[in-house]
């Protein structure tokens, strides 16, 4: 009888419906052990360059407002995100190629949830920070990939130099 508990437990488990997928934190976009081409998290006990970012929709589609900003090498940023949007967004940092795959990833799985240093999610009416530090020289992209927010024209680029 004392199994009787456990298995009751086990099989509540099983019998779970599962809404909610996490990616595979091998995926591009989500192996944060190591520095990424693109960075690495900020450190919260160190300052940065503020760098406000307004999520929005428009009569056009979507936006990022700026939609470029320029850094210094080894810069450490903290993205001060606005979402005066109706929707949900989120900002996420990364090569095109690394949001690419993830939009991908997001598409195929649209209920995914993910907890990664590069990206942040804000419901509607909300505010977030994020942390970056932008370690290699070149341009990469922060979008939104939440399925059809990239296409709807959010996405703005990092020049790093």
């Amino acid at each position: 009888m004392r199994a009787f508990p456990t298995i009751l437990a086990t099989t509540a488990l099983l019998l779970l419906p599962t809404s909610v997928t996490w990616a595979d934190p091998g995926h591009a976009g989500h192996d944060h052990a190591r520095e990424a081409a693109y960075g690495r998290p900020g450190d919260p006990t160190k300052g940065g360059r503020v760098v406000q970012v307004v999520m929005k929709e428009t009569d056009s589609g979507m936006a990022f407002a700026p939609e470029r900003i320029e850094v210094a090498q080894g810069e450490q940023v903290q993205f001060v995100l606005h979402n005066g949007g109706e929707l949900d967004h989120e900002l996420v940092i990364g090569t095109v190629d690394a949001n690419r795959v993830h939009a991908e990833a997001m598409a195929a799985h649209p209920d995914m949830a993910h907890e990664d240093p590069n990206a942040k999610r804000l419901g509607p009416k909300t505010s977030g920070v994020l942390r970056w530090q932008f370690t290699q020289a070149g341009t990469f992209e922060y979008a939104c990939l939440i399925p059809g927010h990239r296409e709807a024209g959010m996405v703005g680029s990092v020049v790093v130099k």
